[in-house]
């Protein structure tokens, strides 16, 4: 299977690219260091694009997670480093090394099998841990998600989720017990949150084994409680008070009016 089009369309990126470069102001002085935060930036953009399902912007947040890419590029052949053509054969290679099951004679019938493969490969390409590919500076709920992928695909997991539900219920009635309803000194408000983190930690893999992403699902409720709050402060606007001239009682019958609303997340 060939892809002319694709092809063109990317040599026409690659050819944009070298004007940018060459004739613009701005895109001359950019650096990878001066890039990054862009980078992050549009990264950001293209997640709410998909939790919204708004295939236009979509499309448009791929593109400019794509010239990031392209413009790494260029400046990597500026120096001497790497360009585009050896990124792209490199993740080929890549790919190509780590799916035997495809390009050799290992057999991986299912999705687990060929998680535990890719794990075993990277150790024996040089990688000390299971966890080495997982970056520190991962949000911290996306950081946990992955170290529990990654020590599955090492065979290191729970057999059936409902052992992972009661250690969600031992972490809880845990911390519920030592913590909750209690003026906390400074020592026991550090060690409530370690604890916290057990809890969190523990829900994170419970949602893991019920196949429900926790990073999308916060959003998702982050999305629905802005939504409900600015519709209870437009509702306040409306009869010229503040939220905090209101009851909690006038409060929640705007909030239940949200509630009643789809906010389209």
């Amino acid at each position: 299977m060939r892809y002319p089009a694709a092809a063109e369309a990317f040599d026409r990126l690659l050819c944009v690219m070298d004007d940018l470069r060459e004739k613009c102001p701005w895109d001359k002085k950019q650096t990878m260091d001066t890039l990054r935060h862009l980078t992050i930036e549009e990264t950001y953009e293209l997640s709410d694009a998909i939790l919204s399902k708004d295939m236009a912007e979509i499309r448009k947040e791929i593109g400019d997670v794509m010239l990031h890419l392209v413009f790494y590029s260029k400046i990597g052949s500026e120096t001497g480093d790497f360009d585009v053509t050896s990124v792209l054969h490199g993740i080929c290679e890549k790919l190509i090394s780590r799916h035997p099951h495809i390009y050799g004679d290992l057999v991986a019938e299912t999705e687990e099998q060929v998680k535990a493969n890719w794990e075993a490969l990277k150790l024996k390409e040089g990688n000390k841990s299971v966890l080495g590919g997982v970056p520190n500076s991962l949000p911290a709920l996306v950081k946990a998600m992955r170290i529990q992928e990654k020590a599955r695909g090492a065979g290191f997991d729970w057999e059936e989720k409902e052992q992972v539900w009661e250690k969600v219920e031992e972490e809880l009635g845990e911390f519920k017990e030592t913590f909750v309803g209690k003026e906390l000194t400074v020592a026991q408000k550090e060690e409530a949150e370690g604890e916290l983190g057990d809890l969190i930690f523990s829900l994170v893999n419970f949602a893991r084994f019920i196949d429900i992403n926790p990073e999308t699902a916060v959003e998702r409720t982050n999305r629905k409680f802005m939504y409900r709050f600015q519709h209870l402060e437009k509702r306040a606007a409306e009869m010229g008070k503040n939220l905090s001239e209101m009851t909690l009682s006038e409060m929640d019958i705007y909030w239940n009016e949200a509630k009643k609303m789809p906010p389209g997340v």
